[in-house]
C-alpha cells in the first residue's frame, strides 16, 4: 500500500478539513443537480469509506439548501457547513459523480486527485449546445399536446412557442432575474407566442398550446424528489421541495392568466387531457417528450433512445389501463412506474447508468401539470367563479397531488422492497474493496 493511501485508510482524522470540504463540495453537486436527499447521502458516505471515515463517526443534516457535516473521535468533534443557493436538474453531473466515487475506492485515488476529478465535473459543459436544449423544450411539450389530445399541427405550432419561451428564459438568466419573476415571465412569452399561432396555424385544436407550451417549466423532479424525500423520512427537506415546486407553477399559472387576459380567451384549463382511445400518435409524442426532457436534463447522449422506449412503455402503460381497464389515473400511473422501475432495476447493469437517469426522464411525461394548473386558476379567480367550478378546481390538485405521489412511489417501490438486500450488496462491495487497498 503506497503512501498516499495508507494516509486515506488508516489515518481517518489526518487532513479531517479537507476531507469535509471535499464532502461537502461533493454533496454540493448532487443538490446543485437535482439529487433527491436520499442519493445525496448516499454518495456523500460511500466518499466518507473510500477516505476511510468509520461510519459511525458522521452525521449530517441535510435540508433544500444547507449541508450539515459532523465528525468525530474519540476526543474532538468538527463540523463544518455548506450553502446551496443554487438548484438545477443535470442527471449527467449525478452519474458521473457515482462513477467518480467507486472508481477513487478501486483504484486509490489521492485525495488531490479526488478533488480534480470533482471539479472536472463540475466544469463539465453540458453534452448539448442550447439550440439542441431549447429544441428538447419545444418537442418535449409539443408531445405533451399530442398526449392531451392536440392534432399535428397544434403540436407544431407549441414548438414554436416552447422553443421561443425557453430563450426568453435563458435571457432573464442573462440578466440575474428572479428564479419566480423569470418563471412568470417565460410562462407569459411562451403563452403569447401560442395563443397568436392560432392565427397562422389552421389546427382544430388552437387552445392546447397554450396548454402546453410553458409546460417545460414545470418542476417535475423537485416535485417527484419531494415525495421520494418525505418516504425516506427526510421531511423536512421533502416539504421544502414541494412548497418551491409549488410556487414556480403559481409564478406559471400568473403569467398564462396575464396572457389570456391580454389575448381575451377564455379559461381552457377545461379542456380535456384524458385519450378517448389508444393511437400510434401517443407512442410518438411520448418517445418525442421523454427525448426531449432528457436533452434538457443533460442524460448521456448513448441513453436517449432507452429513456425514449422507457417513455413509450409508461405511457402506452397507463392510457391502455385507463382506457380499456377503467382504471382511474392514479393507480394507472402507479402501475405503470412501477413497471417502469422494474425493468430499470435490470437496465441500470446493461447500461450502467444509475436508475434516476434512466426512469425520471421516461416519466416526466405523465407529470400532471395541468391539473394544477386547474387548481391555481380556481384560486384566483375564487370571487369570480361558482362553487362547483371552486370545488372541480380542488378535486384537480388533489387529482395532481395523487398521481406524483404514484409516479414517486411506483417507480421507487421496487427498490423499496429489496432496498435491505441492495444496502447489504453494497457495503459488502465496499468492505471488498476496501480490504483489498490494505493488502
Amino acid at each position: 500500500m503506497d503512501t498516499e493511501t495508507e494516509a486515506v485508510l488508516t489515518q481517518p482524522y489526518k487532513e479531517i478539513s479537507y476531507k469535509m470540504n471535499l464532502l461537502l463540495k461533493t454533496g454540493e453537486l448532487l443538490v446543485r443537480s437535482g439529487a433527491d436527499t436520499s442519493r445525496i447521502t448516499r454518495n456523500m458516505l460511500r466518499a466518507a469509506s473510500y477516505m476511510g471515515i468509520p461510519k459511525n463517526r458522521i452525521h449530517y443534516h441535510i435540508t433544500y439548501t444547507t449541508l450539515m457535516l459532523n465528525i468525530n473521535d474519540d476526543t474532538h468533534s468538527y463540523t463544518e457547513f455548506r450553502k446551496c443557493q443554487y438548484h438545477g436538474v443535470n442527471l449527467a453531473a449525478i452519474m458521473a459523480i457515482s462513477k467518480m466515487i467507486w472508481r477513487a475506492m478501486e483504484e486509490n485515488y489521492p485525495l488531490e486527485r479526488y478533488e480534480k476529478e470533482l471539479l472536472k465535473i463540475q466544469h463539465q459543459p453540458s453534452p448539448y449546445p442550447l439550440i439542441m436544449r431549447a429544441a428538447g423544450a419545444s418537442f418535449a411539450c409539443g408531445g405533451f399536446s399530442i398526449l392531451f389530445g392536440a392534432d399535428w399541427i397544434a403540436f407544431f405550432a407549441t414548438a414554436i412557442a416552447s422553443f421561443i419561451g425557453f430563450f426568453v428564459r435563458e435571457l432573464c438568466r442573462h440578466y440575474a432575474f428572479h428564479t419566480y419573476a423569470t418563471t412568470a415571465i417565460t410562462a407569459f412569452a411562451a403563452s403569447m407566442v401560442a395563443w397568436s399561432t392560432q392565427f397562422v396555424f389552421p389546427s382544430s385544436t388552437p387552445l392546447y398550446p397554450m396548454m402546453s407550451c410553458s409546460l417545460f417549466l414545470i418542476p417535475g423532479i423537485p416535485m417527484i424528489n419531494a415525495i421520494d424525500d418525505m418516504l425516506n423520512n427526510f421531511i423536512n427537506g421533502g416539504i421544502i421541495r414541494l412548497v418551491n415546486a409549488l410556487l414556480i407553477i403559481s409564478c406559471m399559472t400568473f403569467g398564462i392568466v396575464l396572457a389570456l387576459w391580454i389575448g381575451n380567451v377564455h379559461d381552457f384549463t377545461t379542456l380535456p387531457i384524458l385519450p378517448d382511445s389508444l393511437y400510434a400518435s401517443q407512442a410518438l409524442a411520448a418517445l418525442i417528450g421523454s427525448v426531449g426532457y432528457s436533452v434538457i436534463f443533460n442524460v448521456p447522449k448513448r441513453l436517449l433512445w432507452v429513456t425514449g422506449i422507457g417513455g413509450i412503455i409508461a405511457v402506452d402503460l397507463k392510457n391502455l389501463l385507463v382506457i380499456e381497464a377503467g382504471m382511474d389515473s392514479a393507480s394507472a400511473t402507479f402501475i405503470a412506474c412501477a413497471f417502469l422501475g422494474i425493468i430499470t432495476m435490470r437496465a441500470v447493469h446493461w447500461f450502467h447508468a444509475p436508475s434516476v437517469v434512466l426512469n425520471i426522464p421516461s416519466i416526466i411525461p405523465m407529470v400532471p401539470g395541468v391539473l394544477f394548473y386547474r387548481l391555481l386558476f380556481a384560486i384566483l379567480n375564487i370571487q369570480a367563479i361558482t362553487g362547483s367550478e371552486l370545488l372541480n378546481g380542488l378535486r384537480s390538485g388533489f387529482a395532481g397531488t395523487t398521481i406524483i405521489l404514484a409516479m414517486a412511489i411506483g417507480v421507487t417501490v421496487p427498490s423499496l422492497f429489496i432496498r435491505t438486500y441492495i444496502q447489504r450488496d453494497e457495503l459488502l462491495h465496499i468492505k471488498n474493496i476496501l480490504e483489498r487497498r490494505y493488502q
